[in-house]
């Protein structure tokens, strides 16, 4: 029997741009039994379970889903990963578990994010959600950052009796997860909850602390801390260095999404105000972080919101959801566009950006092939905001104020792969301060990684 796909459901384009509550509608009961059953349980190792980078056991979780064991199904996931109900909304599916689904051959692939969201959130409102939490083992552990790394770390070691601080330079813990993604893309309520119960398992977080200037790594182990683990994520935008760079009205990313999306009492004292967003905007850039700019710039009133991105559409990085999502909400994309300078209005702020047209030439060190600007092909784009989403790298902060520990280039610390262990002794690190910018679902690997290796050590010790 052919089982029709369960496909998400999206809320209307008009009511969506009135707020930043979610953008898909959850998964009810009677589709995630229904989704579930299209599962055709692949013999070990699964496909879905080989492409999920934590490799989380999708197959028995379908099986109990389709029976209706939905807490059980939870159960499942939260042995291998540590934010179900977080990796189920922000992961690329589409390329990682959901992409690798045998039925992608001939059928739609199996919902398994939707499914992952679903039952994750089901088990915390039929019951709740704990952590269990070791004998009292004497030893304790600081972290640096409250993301997905941090976090991660924080619950492996809180399972096994050690005392855990987690310390995190801005005013709430989360990281990316509150600081970076739109609520329109993942609810801060749902993050807040899983910090919740990292908190009520014991871990401590201790916000408003920038480890590497209030305090730096060498005073973590004066204060008593036997292990460090880093897991500082990517925070420093990647400037466009053209003049006007620098004209009111200009935004990097990170400040825009910050002030755009974060509750007040959240933010820093130093984007404590909303940005100004006029009627014509434009986002350079092609990732992830672009579309949430543009679906962002329109939700604050914009009339115009343009993408220009310096390749074509099939060299984007962002993913096509996410682009589809902002194309449906009324954003505009311009391909092959090099912006060369912002000009500016006679009040001093932006008001247009020039360009120059691009062609494409032969494959960089990335494979995708090289934006070309044509001489003499200057035209402008009128834009009285303009949100630079060009990419980010982790702060090299520790690595400079921590004697010993080894760095490479663009200041990412050096570990080992399988341990996270660092070139100083007791100092563990994890995420995107390792790897440069990558997935939530990497960052929280690392830091169980890291959390199961401090253990280790810490036995030792």
């Amino acid at each position: 029997m052919k089982l029709p796909p369960v496909s998400l459901r999206a809320r209307p384009v008009e009511e969506r741009l009135r707020d930043f509550d979610e953008t898909y509608l959850p998964l009810t009961a009677e589709e995630a039994m229904q989704a579930a059953t299209r599962c055709i349980h692949c013999p070990d190792p699964a496909a879905c379970m080989e492409a999920c980078p934590v490799h989380n056991d999708i197959p028995s979780a379908m099986t109990l889903i389709e029976k209706g064991d939905f807490v059980g199904a939870a159960r499942v996931y939260r042995q291998t990963s540590s934010m179900p109900e977080v990796c189920g909304i922000v992961c690329p599916h589409e390329s990682l578990c959901q992409g690798a689904c045998v039925r992608n051959k001939r059928h739609e692939p199996v919902v398994t994010g939707a499914l992952e969201a679903f039952v994750a959130q089901y088990e915390r409102e039929h019951g709740g959600v704990s952590i269990p939490v070791g004998a009292p083992s004497g030893k304790r552990v600081a972290v640096v950052g409250a993301g997905p790394a941090g976090l991660a770390c924080a619950e492996q070691l809180v399972q096994k009796g050690h005392a855990v601080t987690v310390y995190e330079a801005l005013p709430a813990p989360g990281g990316l997860l509150v600081y970076g993604i739109p609520n329109f893309k993942l609810s801060k309520e749902t993050v807040r909850n899983r910090i919740g119960d990292l908190e009520r398992a014991g871990v401590r977080i201790i916000t408003g602390t920038k480890i590497g200037e209030a305090k730096s790594v060498d005073d973590l182990f004066a204060d008593g801390f036997q292990a460090v683990f880093v897991g500082v994520g990517s925070e420093i935008d990647a400037p466009l260095e053209v003049p006007g760079a620098d004209l009111p009205g200009v935004y990097l990313a990170t400040d825009f999404l910050i002030r755009g999306n974060v509750a007040q009492e959240w933010l820093p004292p130093d984007k404590n105000t909303r940005p100004e967003v006029g009627r014509r905007v434009a986002v350079v850039g092609g990732g992830d972080t672009a579309s949430d700019c543009l679906r962002t710039a329109l939700r604050m009133g914009a009339e115009e919101v343009t993408c220009l991105y310096r390749r074509t559409e099939a060299e984007m990085p962002g993913g096509p959801k996410d682009r589809e999502l902002a194309k449906e909400e009324g954003a505009r994309y311009r391909f092959l566009t090099q912006p060369v300078r912002f000009i500016a209005d006679p009040d001093g702020r932006v008001s247009a950006v020039e360009c120059l047209q691009c062609e494409l030439g032969e494959p960089d060190d990335s494979g995708r092939r090289r934006p070309v600007p044509i001489e003499g092909s200057n035209f402008t784009v009128p834009a009285d905001t303009v949100i630079l989403a060009l990419g980010y790298w982790p702060d090299p902060l520790i690595g400079k104020t921590t004697p010993g520990l080894e760095t490479k280039k663009y200041g990412l610390i050096v570990v080992d792969p399988e341990t996270g262990s660092t070139s100083r002794p007791g100092v563990y690190a994890g995420g995107d301060d390792v790897t440069g910018p990558d997935l939530v679902v990497t960052a929280m690997r690392a830091g169980r990684k890291g959390g199961a290796a401090i253990d280790q050590f810490l036995a030792g010790h």
